[in-house]
Formats: structure tokens, C-alpha cells, sequence
């Protein structure tokens, strides 16, 4: 049951199905089959680039990012992927805020499919803090495949615990 972790609420059918690939060692394999190669932002600035980029194309209204970052402090373990963080400074008499979005450094070596899935629900985030029905809605129009990823980046998280990884 315990390494299943990143997979609780899904139903038990599923939960089996992917049991029973992790039991016969074909869990990789079925993610490679699916995901066969790594993306290839991997610099700080690539990773700007494709997150303004993406931000351009869905929410062009939506304030400007200051910072996109791959983050080596934000762990799996603390239930991070990925954040995004709004911070004010004063200067001079006015105040400025700035939004700031840092990924997981292990998306650093994923399928295209998982960083944007990962970007696009930080970019969710500018508009909509709260994971509710109009939030997902949003990340269903950035990314209409949004859940799938979802979920199989959540199996490729499970994969990462129990052998080393797919990408390089």
C-alpha cells in the first residue's frame, strides 16, 4: 500500500492495475512506451522562455513573471512539484509584487508532457490560488490533457521510488 502514495483516491481497479505492473517490474516500461523521450528545457533561461511563452498563449492579461526556476530545495517528500509565490517589496513609496515559479529540479529529465503539466498548474495558480473546480477548469484549457498527465506523472513518481530513473 505505501508505495502507492503519490496514487491515493484513485480508484481500487486502478490502484490493482498498477500493482500488478510494479509486481511484474513493467511499470517503466509502460511509461517509456507512453513517454519515450526527455524534453529538453533544461537551463534556467529555457525554462523561462517556455513558461512566459506558454503564459503568453493562455493568459496574456495575467501579471508578468519576475523569476522561473528550477528549484533543488523543493522536494517530492514535502508534496511540491512545483510553486508559485507572489512576493511584495516596498520601493520607494509603492508597493510591487512579483510572481515567482519554481519547478521541481527532477523536471529537469521528464517527458515534455509532464513539465508542461507541471508549468501549467503553476501558471494556474497567478489566476486562481485555491485547487477548486474553476482552477482545474483553467489547466483543462492550457493543457486539455491535463488529468491524464497528471496522473501519469504521478506514476512516474511512484516508478522514481522504486528504481532509478527513466530520463537522462
Amino acid at each position: 500500500m505505501n508505495q502507492l502514495k503519490y496514487l491515493g483516491g484513485y480508484p481500487p481497479n486502478v490502484l490493482e492495475q498498477i500493482r500488478s505492473l510494479i509486481d511484474e517490474g513493467r511499470l517503466g516500461e509502460f511509461i517509456l512506451k507512453k513517454y519515450p523521450q526527455a524534453h529538453d528545457v533544461r537551463s534556467q533561461k529555457a525554462l523561462y522562455e517556455y513558461t512566459v511563452d506558454l503564459k503568453n498563449d493562455y493568459m496574456r492579461k495575467a501579471k508578468p513573471l519576475s523569476k522561473v526556476i528550477y528549484d533543488d530545495k523543493i522536494s517530492v517528500i514535502h508534496h511540491a512539484l512545483g510553486l508559485h509565490t507572489q512576493i511584495s517589496r516596498v520601493q520607494g513609496g509603492r508597493l510591487k509584487s512579483k510572481n515567482e515559479i519554481r519547478i521541481a529540479s527532477l523536471f529537469k529529465q521528464t517527458p515534455p508532457d509532464f513539465l508542461r503539466m507541471i508549468v501549467v498548474h503553476e501558471l494556474a495558480h497567478i489566476k486562481i490560488k485555491d485547487h477548486n473546480k474553476a482552477f482545474y477548469q483553467l489547466c483543462e484549457y492550457m493543457e486539455p490533457d491535463y488529468h491524464q498527465l497528471e496522473f501519469d506523472t504521478r506514476l512516474y513518481l511512484t516508478y522514481l521510488d522504486e528504481g532509478e530513473p527513466l530520463y537522462r
